[in-house]
């Protein structure tokens, strides 16, 4: 029953990094857009005509077009990401609202349908007549999709929004959004936070943004207080790794946006949640009560993120609401650390990954190996292993220094949206290599966009399963903290060696 639990966690949070990794690269539009708004519409900081008649194409054609290239471009690469965009017209066409939410549904359908046709196809075309097929038979797709989606998916569609949005208004007259809190910060924790903010919040808050000039629910996953008052509590309460570790935790959240920093220290006292979930509550009760909202998504959730699109005028009340918020994790943070008795190693960092795995209803053995120490895994091939779990039993307790290095010429690292934590890790290890004398590519990107011939993957141990599913040839590196492993040591050391 626990291997099945998690096995559908997994699914769960394999399906949300799909849908922020169709949000997360557009977010600069929204950013783009939400200035234009602020700035430029007669209620903005400096009114223009001429400037805020783009205000209404960028939302109602450009931002949905995009989320729907990139959800193709997802599936079945470029070629899904055209026919997906250009079948999105037909959504978008059908409704005066926004259609993010259309975008996210018929650019991967419409892509997922043209990687269909061209397995099956493709291989039967003459030579010479590639062009032509590929050409009209994407035209074609495109085009009945669009006259679908106008005429019939647009009713589908249309039903799910009014649900959706009629949820959230009773949520809202009936003073209750405050309890969101409640499900949003333990999913968080479970590394479903970009899927949340980005896959359901934004393209809601959107409709409201459009409607409202501003939304509160643009703040109900970033707001950055109940994580900075958990970190503080750990920095005023904590011992040992833990909080020697926290001051600069509270740099790289509250500043950097990052929220994934402080996501180990909750997992090393589960209760900790109790925290994080009324700082959130007291967040959106505060902003509820002065009717507070961005004018766009709020990315990365950092205080100058929050700063930048905070609407004229609300300063005040966005800068009291995240206080609000740190001080009630804070409290209640510092109460939890300072009274309750911790077990053997319960304050390790080292042991925050097995919290984890246990939070997350994970049985297997693995877990007990991945708390003992960092992990490499050798290179596989996904479908010789019975299940994820018994990959990750087979090759987790491989000698790190057994792997043959010297064809390593490209290093990623890889986390669930391709755009925090892993940004953050990549920059670290291009110094380590440059003061190493080491000369490799290092970048970092999303799981589900993981190229087929990178040569070594770096991943939080909770993504290495799916790391490995996406690019099995590869040698996996899996780290309780991207900023802080002993495994770079030794991977430093075995390329040094081997490039000699």
């Amino acid at each position: 029953m626990a291997e099945q639990k998690s096995g559908v966690q997994r699914k769960i949070q394999a399906f949300g990094s799909f849908l922020s990794s169709m949000v997360m690269p557009n977010i600069p539009i929204f950013i783009a857009w939400g200035f234009l708004t602020a700035l430029f519409i007669p209620k903005g900081w400096m009114p223009n005509e001429g400037l805020a008649s783009m205000v209404g194409p960028t939302i109602q054609y450009l931002i949905p077009i995009m989320i729907a290239f990139m959800g193709g471009k997802l599936v079945h690469d470029v070629r899904g990401g055209v026919v997906g965009a250009a079948a999105t017209m037909g959504i978008i066409a059908a409704f005066e609202q926004p259609m993010l939410l259309g975008a996210m549904i018929i650019g991967p359908l419409t892509a997922w349908l043209m990687k269909k046709f061209d397995n099956a196809v493709q291989p039967r075309i003459r030579t010479g007549f590639e062009m032509l097929i590929n050409n009209f038979s994407a035209g074609f797709l495109a085009l009945g999709m669009m006259i679908l989606s106008y005429l019939y998916l647009s009713k589908v569609i249309g039903w799910i929004m009014w649900v959706l949005g009629e949820g959230v208004k009773f949520l809202v007259h009936n003073h209750l959004l405050p309890l969101t809190s409640i499900l949003i910060e333990p999913a968080k924790v479970l590394f479903l936070n970009n899927a949340i903010n980005h896959g359901v919040l934004t393209p809601l808050g959107t409709i409201d943004k459009q409607e409202l000039g501003r939304s509160i629910l643009f703040t109900l996953e970033s707001n950055p207080g109940p994580g900075l008052g958990i970190l503080l509590a750990y920095l005023f309460f904590g011992k040992g790794t833990a909080r020697a570790t926290a001051p600069g935790a509270v740099i790289i959240h509250f500043l950097g946006g990052i929220h994934e920093i402080y996501f180990p220290y909750i997992l090393m006292k589960p209760v900790l949640i109790i925290a994080a979930i009324a700082g959130g509550m007291t967040g959106v009760a505060y902003f509820s009560m002065v009717d507070f909202g961005l004018s766009s998504p709020a990315a990365p959730g950092s205080i100058i993120a929050y700063g930048l699109v905070t609407p004229k005028g609300d300063y005040i009340h966005m800068i009291i609401g995240v206080l609000l918020a740190a001080l009630v994790s804070f409290v209640i943070g510092s109460l939890i650390l300072k009274f309750s008795k911790d077990k053997e190693g319960a304050d390790d960092l080292a042991a925050a990954t097995a919290k984890m795995e246990e939070n997350k209803g994970k049985k297997s053995s693995v877990a007990g190996a991945l708390v003992k120490e960092d992990v490499t895994t050798d290179r596989v091939n996904v479908v010789e292993a019975d299940s994820e779990d018994a990959l990750l039993d087979k090759y987790a307790t491989e000698d790190v220094n057994a792997h043959d290095y010297s064809n390593v010429k490209k290093v990623i690292f890889a986390c669930d949206a391709g755009m925090g934590s892993s940004a953050m890790g990549a920059g670290m290890m291009r110094n380590k290599f440059k003061k190493a004398g080491i000369n490799l590519d290092v970048t970092n990107t999303a799981i589900n966009q993981l190229p087929s011939d990178v040569d070594l993957v770096i991943t939080q141990k909770v993504l290495t399963d799916r790391a490995i599913k996406q690019a099995p040839n590869a040698i996996h590196i899996s780290v309780d903290n991207f900023l802080n492993s002993p495994r770079y040591e030794e991977l430093i050391e075995n390329l040094k060696k081997y490039n000699q």
